[in-house]
């Protein structure tokens, strides 16, 4: 008789409720070329309780002058050349993101891969909240595609000047009130379309 060789499944185990505050941060980048720590303009959102508590905008002196982007932001060399770089203004961003659920992100996966590659640049720990696609999150809640940011801003009927980084953020600040107006759970939302944890570097 031959002994049974199937294996028996573990138990799926039941999801974690986060525990949140309701408290998050949007924010956008924009970036002077195809180097992730050429970041040129930064804006950043702070909602608690469905309003927009905080904001923070500013220009970026990047390490270099080369400029491939203007054509998409219109941000030049010239434009920039006074204004901080990004360790100078950094602890006013991470001051506003410190005590948040979440960073949301239109494509998060970039922006996230420019705040780390800055950070990284100028030996500043990078920020420890997760990161929130609203790109994910209009696609499943109101079937939008294509969905760059400028089309789901008119579905849902948000100013956008697209390509402005304190627009760009504000739009997807909007996208996820409009999600919460829907009758959409932060908790829902944290779980199905926050991103996965970047892999770590090799040493």
């Amino acid at each position: 008789m031959q002994a049974d060789t199937k294996k028996t499944r573990k138990p799926r185990q039941p999801k974690v409720m986060p525990i949140l505050t309701g408290r998050f941060a949007a924010i956008d980048f924009e970036t002077a070329d195809y180097s992730r720590n050429s970041a040129c303009a930064v804006s950043v959102f702070v909602v608690e309780n469905e309003t927009i508590v905080d904001r923070f905008t500013s220009l970026i002196r990047p390490p270099f002058r080369q400029f491939s982007f203007t054509y998409i932001h219109g941000i030049t060399w010239n434009d920039v050349k006074s204004k901080p770089t990004f360790g100078e203004i950094w602890p006013d961003i991470a001051m506003r993101i410190e005590n948040v659920d979440f960073l949301a992100a239109h494509n998060a996966s970039f922006d996230r891969s420019v705040l780390n590659a800055c950070c990284e640049m100028t030996a500043n720990e990078p920020a420890k909240s997760p990161f929130l696609c609203t790109v994910k999150l209009a696609r499943a809640t109101w079937n939008i595609v294509p969905t760059k940011l400028s089309d789901v801003a008119g579905h849902l009927q948000i100013p956008l000047q697209h390509h402005d980084a304190e627009s760009d953020a504000h739009a997807c600040a909007q996208i996820l009130l409009k999600a919460r107006e829907k009758g959409l759970l932060y908790e829902d939302i944290y779980l199905k379309y926050t991103l996965k944890p970047p892999k770590a570097k090799p040493f």
